[in-house]
């Protein structure tokens, strides 16, 4: 591998402590116990999402893990197209890149979607699209100005958000029922278990994002450790909070289908505290303008995770090279930043947020399967690189996160099957302009 050349000027700030780690991990993922994961109770009713999540919690426990590894030992901005590039060479590498490129910079437009569906509720008379674009334009703009300030603004809001959830779960868990959880609960049979996964995922989607801030880490060999362990049991434990909390209220259909038109909702916690304390209640605004925090602490912390992934590829020559540069003044990919907005406001423009996070998490899943490929060469091929933490219970933590990746990846493709020919058509379009125009054996 043609390893990246580059001074001083071309070099992130290191301001990352792993406090700052953790509220960018949870941070990135939180939104996913706003809304999302619900329309999984559709596919696979109570027991059939549960198992789904049950895996899924169990792919990103040996992932986070292994991908720990080696995010410690080559901590660089690029993440899984770092390490699949220098385990399974430039082309395979680019594969990996272009996966994690996929999964953030779609994510982000489909959660500055629900973004400005929240302010609807505050503000109706508000253009949805225009809060949407207005949430890109600013939040990006915080990126650019510096790290320390967006991950500062990103703590804050995390911590509230995770309050949030807390305080939903303090109200609705007294009116728990388990009877609530058998009405339905396996509805569609073990298939509905498989037609679940990929709204599991959405529950921890993007939480290897830590990875891509390793370069502007102090000391990142430790605090990388400490900031993706610490964020990844948080999110386990809100997870299974939030699942009973708000099923154990009414039964799943209730915080799927609002009305009688059949369509899913986007904020299954407020359907559920509603059937608790009622519509016009305090605690149930309150849990809606907190979600708010949810929504934005996910969208700033993975538009922060993307300008890094973006950024690598552009220093390392696999993209035009003006996407790699660091704004002189305040050391942060700022060119990666306004290139990934820009790319994100036009699937804004679409409307089709659904489909724009199920292409993210098609990303995801091919970000996951090659890196955990590329760990096993990487450990192969260099034993001896320094490993400044190595994963448990080698080989099966990495084993288990691939299997699970790849079935899911599977299932993807089986339920999702137009949207996977687009996702493989970005993914091999990108792969022949890199081979035309890029690769040099």
């Amino acid at each position: 591998m043609n390893q990246p050349t580059e001074g001083k000027e071309n070099e992130l700030k290191k301001t990352l402590g792993p406090f700052m780690l953790w509220g960018l991990g949870v941070g990135y993922v939180i939104s996913g116990n706003y809304f999302g994961w619900n329309i999984g109770l559709a596919e696979g009713g109570t027991w059939g999402a549960a198992i789904a999540i049950f895996f899924i919690i169990l792919m990103y426990i040996t992932f986070t893990f292994s991908y720990t590894e080696m995010a410690c030992a080559i901590p660089r901005a690029g993440g899984a197209f770092s390490y699949a590039e220098r385990g399974l060479g430039k082309q395979l590498g680019f594969l990996a890149g272009m996966s994690q490129n996929i999964e953030f910079i779609f994510a982000p437009p489909a959660i500055a979607s629900a973004i400005g569906a929240y302010f609807g509720i505050f503000f109706p008379e508000w253009d949805v699209l225009w809060i949407g674009i207005g949430a890109y334009l600013i939040f990006t703009l915080l990126n650019v100005v510096g790290l320390q300030i967006a991950a500062t603004f990103e703590l804050f809001i995390t911590v509230v958000a995770v309050l949030g959830l807390l305080f939903f779960a303090g109200v609705t868990l007294p009116e728990f029922d388990a009877a609530n959880l058998n009405v339905k609960g396996f509805h569609k049979g073990y298939m509905g278990i498989v037609a679940a996964i990929p709204f599991a995922i959405w529950f921890f989607l993007a939480i290897e994002g830590v990875a891509n801030v390793a370069e502007e880490t102090i000391n990142p060999q430790k605090n990388i450790l400490r900031g993706f362990g610490s964020a990844l049991l948080t999110l386990v434990i809100l997870c299974v909070l939030t699942f009973a909390s708000a099923v154990g209220v009414g039964g799943w259909e209730a915080i799927v289908y609002p009305d009688e038109t059949g369509i899913a909702s986007d904020s299954p916690l407020p359907l559920a505290m509603e059937m608790v304390v009622g519509s016009d209640h305090s605690y149930y605004h309150l849990l809606s303008f907190i979600a708010l925090f949810g929504l934005v602490a996910s969208f700033n912390g993975i538009i922060l995770a993307a300008g890094r992934t973006t950024f690598e590829f552009g220093r390392v020559g696999y993209a035009p090279k003006i996407i790699g540069k660091v704004n002189k003044k305040f050391k942060t990919p700022g060119n990666a930043l306004l290139f990934n907005m820009i790319i994100g406001i036009i699937a804004l423009l679409t409307g089709k947020t659904g489909e724009i996070i199920t292409i993210a998490v098609f990303g995801a899943l091919g970000l996951y399967i090659l890196s955990m490929i590329a760990f096993f060469y990487l450990r192969k091929k260099e034993p001896d690189l320094e490993r400044p933490f190595k994963v448990p219970v080698y080989p099966l933590f990495p084993m288990v996160a691939l299997v699970i990746a790849s079935i899911s990846m599977l299932a993807m493709i089986l339920y999702n099957f137009m949207l996977a020919l687009l996702f493989f058509a970005m993914l091999i379009g990108s792969y022949v302009f890199f081979r035309i125009f890029i690769y040099k054996p």
